[in-house]
């Protein structure tokens, strides 16, 4: 063998290993120390510990936020899933705040490594690879699942999902090549993608059907191709059927304008995004010489995505269809670009340079243009004090002290009056944040209204907005903290009111922050509720007596105890209305609806003294069962046909 090939091969570990070095050194600084709680991560360990201690079933009731709703059911359970099931592998031996840390490591680490891989193969180098895996590692640039929104601020889910996409892409690559057969993998890596972010699907689903146009004959590879993606969403049924069946018990989250306009604005704001779409042109222009015939099919990947992205805006958003916004699927975008602008990286680098120089001068490159207008381009490393940990954030919070105030209280729920805690004095709603007061559950053992991000139940759009209808929620919690409760200004929410939706949601304990004061005269000049304390920065109100909510009996399972003088008719119960409730008096079935609060209410007879109301899965959810289970048979059978005739 030539010298310089074994030297070239010698050297191969060499970028892998300089990436994943940058890498762990982010991570370290970044995640390491303790407990991320900036922004929406407390709410997503939450989840986590939801599929920990009710189980993996995604209509399971938690009563802990918003009056009780199936927090899996209407959010994607991917991620907390995976935590669940890391908790069971350990037998129990990880908690679930160790079992959140160990899932920040795979989200941070695995769009880099897996565009590495993908990269790497489909180019054939190990140094063209590495300066568009190091761009998909640190890619911030607007992209919500990015090192900036899917990793900082807590969207990690969307992070993880987006690193599944270029594993979907390397599955795919000897299909695209000629290979007879699809991949059975690539289904159950589209029902992973969907099941951590729907968003995400549509770009999962173009891979694949781009993988099967890219050879002959492309009739039957698209029919193929087809059947896969449909193959993935029934696998991931269990979730999604049900989901589309109960859509109105969520409502849509839609704050971002999703204009073309604006839309395109993102994009071009964005030097590092300019860069990537040039080389990607380029790479269209003056075609990839080192690219792998079974990857040329990745460079339609950005065209295709953008047609999906303009096709939302103008279509579904003007027809009322909120729940798939097109600033989600951007994120496909910025994945597409970065994987073209690799090709078009590679096209350019073998005609100028040896690959070991052009990477080194692309990532340094990689410096000027990781400033952006609103964000960073590219995070190239965590500044100081910007991932807050537990135990920095809870002692200057006093939030333990708070914790211990909230389960001294009389018995009932807990209000927030603001979604979150600032960490810092700025004026701005965008200043730095924890919604560190979404553990109150598990932390102090009282279920809550508030005091969590932006939240799709309807009993948090009565808390938002003053109403439970299914409209899209345009405007961000954190952007309503301090100015309105319950729809209304918090000068012009009167006691009266205020005791009345306390009563119904069976409130005794509202936590407000100190600069609300002077402006709460729903507290201030309440005279069933009184302030108890101040701690920290929060001021305590709890009502003179306590306000009990329905008893836990069992799993999914809660009685209601009847006053004695109550007559017969439509009992009000502080518990969230569901389509899933079943309300029983002995053996007689009791009829239940919502009332204009969100909450439920119970059709009593004469002489009930008790009712018994139990969370159980209704036709939707064994219908998606039904089929997620048939869609893992036709996985199976197809596996074994495969491996006998092989």
């Amino acid at each position: 063998m030539p010298y310089h090939l074994r030297s070239t091969m010698k050297r191969a570990w060499l970028a892998p290993a300089l990436l994943m070095t940058y890498a762990v050194a982010f991570g370290w600084r970044a995640l390491g120390g303790g407990l991320l709680v900036f922004d929406d991560h407390p709410g997503q360990l939450y989840r986590v510990a939801h599929a920990i201690t009710l189980g993996l079933a995604p209509w399971r009731l938690n009563p802990g936020w918003w009056a009780g709703y199936a927090e899996l059911q209407y959010y994607p359970p991917g991620f907390a899933w995976l935590g669940a099931l890391i908790h069971q592998a350990t037998l129990g031996a990880l908690a679930p705040a160790t079992v959140y840390r160990a899932m920040l490591w795979l989200a941070w680490l695995l769009p880099g490594a897996a565009t590495y891989a993908l990269l790497r193969r489909v180019l054939g180098d190990p140094w063209l690879a590495l300066p568009g895996a190091f761009v998909a590692l640190t890619l911030s640039a607007g992209c919500r699942s990015g090192v900036e929104e899917g990793l900082r601020w807590g969207l990690v889910a969307a992070r993880l999902g987006w690193g599944v996409l270029p594993v979907l892409a390397w599955s795919l690559l000897r299909w695209a090549e000629g290979a007879a057969r699809p991949p059975l993998a690539s289904a159950a890596l589209v029902a992973a993608v969907t099941l951590l972010h729907p968003a995400h699907a549509p770009a999962a689903a173009a891979l694949v059907l781009l993988a099967a146009a890219h050879a002959a004959p492309r009739r039957r590879r698209l029919v193929e191709g087809g059947l896969v993606v449909a193959l993935g969403f029934g696998l991931a049924s269990v979730w999604l059927l049900p989901l589309v069946a109960h859509l109105g018990m969520a409502l849509p989250l839609a704050w971002q304008d999703v204009s073309p306009a604006a839309l395109g604005w993102r994009i071009v704001s964005q030097p590092i995004l300019i860069a990537l779409a040039l080389l990607g042109l380029a790479g269209w222009r003056l075609g990839s010489p080192g690219l792998a015939p079974g990857g040329r099919w990745l460079l339609a990947l950005a065209p295709t995505m953008s047609v999906l992205v303009v096709l939302d805006a103008l279509g579904a958003a003007p027809l009322g269809m909120r729940w798939l916004p097109a600033d989600r699927l951007l994120d496909g975008l910025h994945l597409a670009l970065v994987l073209g602008g690799a090709a078009g990286f590679a096209s350019v680098a073998s005609r100028v340079a040896r690959p070991v120089i052009a990477a080194l001068l692309a990532l340094a490159l990689c410096v000027p243009l990781a400033w952006g207008p609103e964000e960073p381009g590219l995070s190239l490393w965590p500044g100081a004090r910007q991932w807050p940990k537990e135990n920095e954030v809870v002692p200057g919070l006093r939030m333990d002290a708070l914790w211990d105030a909230i389960r001294r209280a009389p018995a009932g729920r807990v209000l927030f009056v603001r979604s979150g805690v600032p960490l810092d004095w700025r004026p701005e709603w965008w200043r730095p944040h924890t919604h560190i007061t979404a553990l109150t559950p598990l932390r102090a053992g009282r279920s809550m209204l508030g005091g969590t991000f932006t939240h799709p139940s309807p009993v948090a759009g009565l808390v938002y907005a003053g109403s439970v209808a299914n409209r899209p929620l345009t405007v961000l919690a954190e952007q309503r903290d301090g100015r309105t409760l319950f729809g209304r200004p918090l000068e012009q929410l009167d006691p009266n009111t205020f005791n009345r939706l306390a009563r119904a949601f069976a409130i005794s304990t509202v936590i407000a922050l100190a600069e609300d004061a002077g402006r709460s005269p729903f507290l201030e000049d309440n005279r069933a509720f009184e302030n108890r304390s101040r701690i920290g920065s929060f001021n305590v109100f709890v009502a003179r007596e306590p306000r009990p909510e329905p008893t836990a009996t069992g799993p999914q399972r809660w009685r209601v105890e009847v006053p004695p003088a109550r007559a017969p008719g439509w009992l009000p119960v502080p518990i969230a209305y569901s389509p899933l409730w079943v309300a029983r008096t002995g053996q007689a079935r009791l009829g239940v609806r919502p009332d204009d609060l969100g909450l439920l209410e119970v059709e009593l007879p004469p002489g009930t003294a008790s009712v018994e109301l139990e969370h159980r899965p209704g036709v939707a959810e064994w219908a998606g069962v039904g089929l997620s289970l048939l869609s893992l048979a036709v996985l199976a059978v197809a596996a074994i046909r495969r491996r006998r005739y092989a």
